[in-house]
């Protein structure tokens, strides 16, 4: 089976929510670095700024699972592509914990996307409004399940079903962000009809909107060291 043509309003969706991330990151570097208050990176605006980010990663991630296996699991390309998300996420992991040992990443938007890429290959065969219904149920469950189930062993936090406080510079549970990668399936199977004429739409104004989108991975792994720099070298000349 040949996998969906790349669309552009998919790659440039994924550049905007690319900067959507550098931006709240660019917060918290400044907030780091004492020129915004402390908190500012997670209250307020930002709070749910972040969260809009991670979902719309998933969601995102979500529809691609669909649009290149949905016709049928292309094993190489999936497996290539799910190695260097593994590889990325391991990345990481270390880098964190040598720089921030106390709030290493361990279960972050990488992590949760290569964990949800595994578990939706189980719903590529479901009816695209099935997939999308059980998306809404994930995230409602959100709110229930931990306290009622109480899973507290600190071995399976990557589910979110505990209440133990978890100290991490990134964390995206499976609950509630298997979700949106659910409902991002449900959805691109919807869509299947319109794939056609949505693969049309390439503005040639515009077609720079796309490549950070057919690159997110490397730009997601650049962006912030790069940010984190020059907030750095901003604090060696303004104070």
């Amino acid at each position: 089976m040949r996998p969906t043509p790349r669309l552009w309003l998919i790659d440039s969706a994924r550049t905007l929510a690319l900067l959507g991330m550098a931006a709240f990151h660019l917060v918290f570097d400044l907030q780091m670095f004492g020129f915004v208050p402390p908190g500012t990176a997670v209250t307020g605006f930002f709070y749910y700024h972040a969260r809009i980010v991670a979902g719309s990663f998933l969601f995102l991630a979500g529809m691609g699972l669909w649009l290149a296996h949905g016709q049928g699991i292309r094993w190489p390309a999936f497996w290539r592509r799910w190695g260097m998300i593994v590889l990325a996420a391991a990345l990481v992991s270390l880098a964190t914990r040598i720089a921030m040992p106390d709030y290493w990443i361990f279960f972050g938007i990488l992590h949760s996307i290569a964990a949800a890429s595994l578990l939706g290959l189980m719903f590529l065969r479901l009816p695209g409004m099935v997939n999308l219904a059980l998306g809404l149920v994930v995230i409602w469950a959100a709110w229930p399940l931990p306290a009622l189930l109480e899973w507290q062993a600190p071995a399976l936090r990557f589910l979110g079903l505990t209440t133990l406080p978890t100290y991490t510079m990134d964390f995206e549970p499976l609950v509630p962000w298997f979700g949106p990668f659910l409902a991002g399936m449900g959805i691109a199977r919807l869509i299947t009809p319109a794939l056609p004429r949505l693969a049309q739409i390439a503005p040639a104004r515009l077609g720079w909107l796309a490549w950070p989108g057919r690159h997110s991975l490397a730009v997601y792994l650049i962006h912030q060291p790069v940010l984190i720099s020059l907030v750095w070298l901003a604090s060696q000349f303004l104070r």
